[in-house]
């Protein structure tokens, strides 16, 4: 459960104002059509991160516990000040509208999310708990959490939160997690 709720919170926090939140934005104003983009975020979503975590859980089986802990607890460090940097978005970045609209946002949101902030976090999240269904599980309501408002709500949204407050309460996560994780706490993989 701790590995569920960790994910979702930690997930739900970075991706506010994240590149993939901006591109929902530009989804929904570009195709003004919700429940295919929202369907498109949510397969896209669950596709990504479940192949992001089978890394992170392969991790876990390849490294020892010790070289793990300093990996994930450097990593989540790292992840915090990653956090702090604002994400952009290019109008052109926005998907041609030849694919219908849930193609068109699940290849987009697909691509848009590798390499991305919170794709790394649920490769280090799996690693940490070593729970491959609850940390995707978490992690796509995370993003759905912080996505579907965008799609329905727009830019309203957005400038509704103050984007500042919600990445330093993600970065202290980040480096809460990557302190407890240097000193030994995670017992589930032996860390």
């Amino acid at each position: 459960m701790e590995a569920f709720l960790v994910s979702t919170g930690i997930v739900a926090l970075a991706e506010i104002g994240d590149k993939t939140q901006l591109l929902a934005f530009v989804l929904a104003t570009q195709f003004r059509r919700p429940l295919p983009i929202v369907g498109g975020i949510f397969v896209a979503t669950i596709v990504n991160h479940f192949c992001a975590a089978a890394v992170g859980t392969w991790l876990t089986d390849l490294l020892g516990p010790n070289a793990l802990r300093w990996i994930l607890g450097l990593g989540f460090i790292a992840m915090a000040a990653w956090i702090m940097v604002p994400d952009e978005i290019d109008e052109d970045d926005a998907p041609a509208s030849r694919y219908g609209v849930f193609t068109a946002t699940l290849i987009a949101f697909f691509l848009a999310e590798m390499g991305d902030k919170t794709q790394i976090a649920t490769v280090a999240l799996a690693a940490r708990f070593d729970a491959l269904i609850p940390v995707v599980v978490g992690t796509t309501l995370g993003m759905m959490l912080a996505n579907v408002p965008a799609v329905y709500l727009g830019k309203r949204a957005a400038t509704a939160v103050n984007l500042k407050v919600v990445h330093g309460i993600a970065a202290v996560i980040f480096v809460v997690l990557g302190v407890a994780t240097l000193m030994g706490a995670g017992t589930a993989v032996g860390l």
